[in-house]
C-alpha cells in the first residue's frame, strides 16, 4: 500500500473513470474479482462500489441506489453482510471497527494495530461466509490491500474463496499482485485498473477543492496517481516544499524531510533518485519539475543509491531510531548529488 493514508469515503461520487469500470464489472458474473495496479488508482473506492451494488435493495445500471437501508448501513460501517478485511492501521483510518477482541487487545496495550491482515480477521470472515445472509441479499467480502495477507491467512481464504457457500461474493483488491499466491490469482476473476487521462484526472482534484496549480503539482509529485495526488493535498504539506525538496536535500537540509513519517521519506528519496537516473538518460523526470533538479550524479551512483534505498524500504515502518534514520538518509543523499564520477 501506498505510504500516505488513502483519503476515500464511503459513499462518495466515484470519478468517471472508476464509474466505467464499476459499470463493465457489474454487468459481468463471477464471484470473486481480483483489482490490480499500482496505488492510487482507486481500487478500494472500485471494491466498495462492487460491494455496494451486489448488496444494494434498490440496485439500478448504475448501481447502488445510495439511499436504502443497505447503502446506509454500509455507510455507517455496520452492514451484517458485508465483511471488510483490512489491516487494522487501515481499518482504524479510514473508520471501521475491530473486532471487540482485537480493539481490546489494543486498548489494553498488549499489541499495536497490525500493518497486515491477521490470520484471526481471515478465520472470522470464513465463519461469516458460512453465516445466513440478515438482510436477504447474499453476503460480500472486500480484502484490501490483498498482498497484506501472508501465507498462512491466504491459505486459510483458500477453500472458501474456490467454493464459496451460498451467495457470497468477493473483492480483492491488490497494488502488488506478483506477491499474492499463485492459488489465490487463479480463483479470481481478474481486472486491471485502467490508467485515467490527464484532463480527467485535473478535473476531478479540482472538484475535490484543489486549485488547478496545485493538483498539477500533486498529481506530478504523485507520479500521476490521482488519489495518491489527492491524499498529498490532505496531508499538511506544502506543495511548494515538494518543489524544493531535491536542491534542500542536496544541501544536507534535513527539515526538507523532517515533517514525513520513515516510510515517506524513503518514498520521496525513491522519487528524487527515479527522476535523476530519468534526466541522466535523457529522457524526463516524472515527479518533479526538470527546472527543481540539481545536477545528476553518474549512473552508477544512482545505481548504487536505488539499490541502498531499496534496502531501506524493507525497514522504514520499523526504524531503530527514526531521527538518526532522517539524518543519515539526507547524508547518503547529499554524498550521492555531489558525486561527480
Amino acid at each position: 500500500m501506498s505510504a500516505e493514508t488513502p483519503v476515500v469515503q464511503d459513499g462518495m461520487q466515484l470519478a468517471p473513470w472508476l464509474a466505467s469500470q464499476r459499470n463493465e464489472l457489474l454487468a459481468q458474473r463471477g464471484h470473486a474479482w481480483l483489482l490490480q495496479g499500482p496505488s492510487g488508482l482507486g481500487q478500494f473506492p472500485l471494491g466498495m462500489a462492487l460491494v455496494r451494488a451486489w448488496l444494494c435493495d434498490q440496485p439500478g445500471e448504475q448501481g447502488a441506489c445510495g439511499h436504502c437501508g443497505s447503502c446506509h448501513a454500509i455507510d455507517v460501517h455496520t452492514h451484517a453482510d458485508l465483511c471488510v478485511l483490512m489491516p487494522e492501521t487501515a481499518m482504524l483510518a479510514l473508520g471501521w471497527p475491530l473486532p471487540e477482541k482485537a480493539q481490546a487487545e489494543i486498548d489494553d496495550k498488549k499489541r499495536k494495530p497490525s500493518k497486515d491482515i491477521r490470520v484471526d480477521a481471515m478465520r472470522d470472515a470464513v465463519e461469516f461466509c458460512q453465516r445466513t445472509s440478515a438482510r436477504g441479499k447474499g453476503k460480500a467480502v472486500l480484502v484490501y490491500p490483498a498482498e497484506r495477507m501472508n501465507a498462512i491467512t491466504a491459505n486459510a481464504l483458500l477453500k472458501t474463496l474456490e467454493e464459496p457457500p451460498g451467495d457470497v461474493r468477493f473483492v480483492l483488491a491488490t497494488e502488488a499482485v506478483h506477491q499474492l499466491l499463485p492459488t489465490i490469482r487463479s480463483r479470481c476473476l481478474s481486472h486491471t485498473m485502467r490508467w485515467p487521462q490527464e484532463d480527467d484526472m485535473l478535473a476531478w482534484l479540482q472538484q475535490q477543492g484543489l486549485a488547478e496549480d496545485a493538483a498539477r503539482a500533486w498529481l506530478r509529485a504523485a507520479g500521476g496517481r490521482p488519489e495518491d495526488a489527492l491524499a498529498l493535498s490532505r496531508s499538511g504539506r506544502d506543495v511548494a516544499a515538494w518543489a524544493r525538496l531535491p536542491k534542500a536535500v542536496a544541501a544536507g537540509d534535513v527539515t526538507a524531510l523532517a515533517d514525513m513519517p520513515p516510510p515517506v521519506v524513503v518514498e520521496s528519496l525513491q522519487k528524487l533518485c527515479h527522476d535523476l537516473m530519468s534526466v541522466a538518460s535523457g529522457a524526463q523526470p516524472r515527479y518533479f519539475q526538470p527546472q527543481d533538479l540539481p545536477k545528476p550524479p553518474s549512473q552508477m551512483v544512482l545505481a548504487r543509491w536505488a539499490k541502498s534505498l531499496a534496502q531501506e524500504a524493507r525497514t522504514a515502518e520499523h526504524p531503530f531510531n527514526a531521527g538518526l534514520m532522517l539524518e543519515a538518509l539526507v547524508a547518503q543523499a547529499r554524498s550521492v548529488l555531489q558525486a561527480r564520477n
